[in-house]
């Protein structure tokens, strides 16, 4: 409504503004820490380089530019053509900036480390196995619940629970973490 005030000098910014937006808003967001507009973060996904590192400055502005030969002949025609006829599934400008949009599972967050109670070991553990146990619980956060409970389950005999998996015995060998870093009932 402004730029209808402005007359032709705003039509001339709101203009810039839609430009700006159309072709720098995905580079934005794809260049924060979460590699991602909000769209791709609500379906989990990201953008990251072929090597799996975070994409770079040049990669991504690559990448959208070539959003428009994606578009191309109508609704990303080349785009659907391309990601059916490769093996790794990329559109133009993934394939032109050596780039893939990944998806990144969710990390457990039924496990606040600080709120399970610690418990002491169930035998006597070598200090390679106490690293192993401490290294666990720090990646926590980083595991989705499947996996986060498929090593607590290599891990369970040092909570005295062999054999057995599932989320008790996952809070279990966390308890036995939290006690050999220290805390105690």
């Amino acid at each position: 409504m402004l730029a209808a005030f402005l007359g032709g000098i705003g039509l001339a910014f709101w203009l810039i503004f839609i430009f700006a937006l159309e072709w720098f808003y995905p580079v934005i967001f794809e260049l924060s820490p979460s590699g991602a507009t909000p769209g791709k973060r609500a379906f989990g996904l990201k953008v990251v380089m072929d090597t799996g590192l975070p994409v770079t400055p040049a990669a991504s502005v690559a990448r959208n530019l070539l959003r428009v030969a994606d578009f191309l002949p109508f609704l990303y025609g080349f785009a659907i053509v391309s990601m059916l006829l490769r093996r790794d599934c990329k559109r133009l400008g993934d394939v032109a900036a050596a780039t893939l949009v990944v998806h990144e599972p969710r990390a457990a967050k039924r496990f606040a480390l600080e709120a399970v109670a610690p418990i002491p070991p169930a035998m006597l553990l070598a200090p390679e196995d106490q690293a192993a146990v401490i290294a666990l619980a720090s990646r926590v956060p980083m595991l989705t619940e499947e996996r986060l409970d498929e090593l607590a389950a290599l891990a369970a005999p040092v909570s005295g629970d062999t054999g057995r998996e599932g989320p008790e015995v996952t809070r279990r060998v966390l308890g036995v973490a939290q006690f050999m870093l220290g805390r105690r009932p």
